[in-house]
């Protein structure tokens, strides 16, 4: 069976809804491991969410942070990005 995926994306200014919390980052990465868009980036001894564009709103980097460094929130209503399978 194939199933079909599409992401349909709804411009507008969604805001900062994705960033570092500077003080809470240690550097491990695995914001970065776990983001399938490439969105995080090494910044000196932290990392900084870069490619806001590729994100897809996922919260994958969110979940994986143990140190509570990813402030994450959903962009504002009418904006970002909606998964649809069929």
């Amino acid at each position: 069976m194939k199933v079909e995926m599409k992401v349909e994306y709804y411009p507008g200014e969604t805001g900062e809804f994705i960033k570092v919390i500077e003080d809470n980052c240690v550097g491990c990465g695995e914001c970065a491991k776990f983001c399938t868009r490439d969105v995080w980036q090494p910044d000196g001894a932290i990392y900084r969410p870069v490619n806001l564009k590729q994100c897809v709103e996922c919260g994958a980097c969110w979940n994986v942070c143990e140190y509570e460094a990813v402030d994450f929130s959903e962009p504002k209503g009418g904006t970002g990005v909606r998964f649809s399978y069929g």
